[in-house]
C-alpha cells in the first residue's frame, strides 16, 4: 500500500471522503484549504485523509476513510499513523481530530494512536447537518474533540 499526496489535477476521491463525512459541501469546503492524501494499491484508492492547517503549528485531520471492503485490515490505523508522520515533517507541534460520539470505532482508533479527548462540542453535527445522522445505532449530535503534541 502507497500513500502520497493527491496531485492537483487529479479529481477528489469523493466516494470516499462521503464514508466519513456525509456533506459535500463541507467536504469540498476543507478540501479545497487543506491537503489531500491517498491510499492505493495497484493504482486503486483504498483511503483517503485529509490535513487541514488551523494555527500557526496545528493541523486538523479532518477527514479519514478506507473502502468498506478493506474494513479490518489495520489500514485507518496506518492513515492516521502517516497523518502524524506527515504533520511532523511539516513542522507542526499538535494535530487534532473531531468525531462524533457515535463513531465508537473512530474514538478507540485515534486513542490507540496517541490522540486524547479535550473536548465536546455539543450538538455540532444538529447545527451543522441538515440531516439527521446515526451510525451503530447512535444519533450523532456531539463533536468529540481530540488532540495530540507530536
Amino acid at each position: 500500500m502507497d500513500i502520497r499526496k493527491l496531485n492537483k489535477d487529479e479529481k477528489l476521491p469523493m466516494e470516499l471522503l462521503l464514508l466519513a463525512d456525509p456533506s459535500r459541501n463541507i467536504v469540498e469546503e476543507y478540501t479545497a484549504r487543506g491537503e489531500c492524501f491517498i491510499s492505493e494499491v495497484e493504482q486503486q484508492i483504498i483511503g483517503v485523509f485529509v490535513l487541514l492547517p488551523t494555527r500557526s503549528e496545528t493541523v486538523e485531520l479532518v477527514n479519514v476513510a478506507v473502502a468498506e471492503e478493506q474494513h479490518g485490515r489495520g489500514i485507518g490505523k496506518r492513515l492516521v499513523m502517516n497523518s502524524i508522520n506527515i504533520a511532523k515533517k511539516k513542522g507542526y507541534k499538535t494535530i487534532e481530530i473531531g468525531t462524533g460520539n457515535s463513531s465508537i470505532g473512530q474514538i478507540a482508533l485515534y486513542q490507540k494512536c496517541g490522540f486524547r479527548i479535550v473536548g465536546v462540542d455539543n450538538d455540532f453535527f444538529v447545527r451543522h447537518y441538515p440531516e439527521e445522522i446515526f451510525e451503530n445505532g447512535i444519533q450523532c449530535r456531539d463533536m468529540i474533540r481530540l488532540s495530540q503534541h507530536i
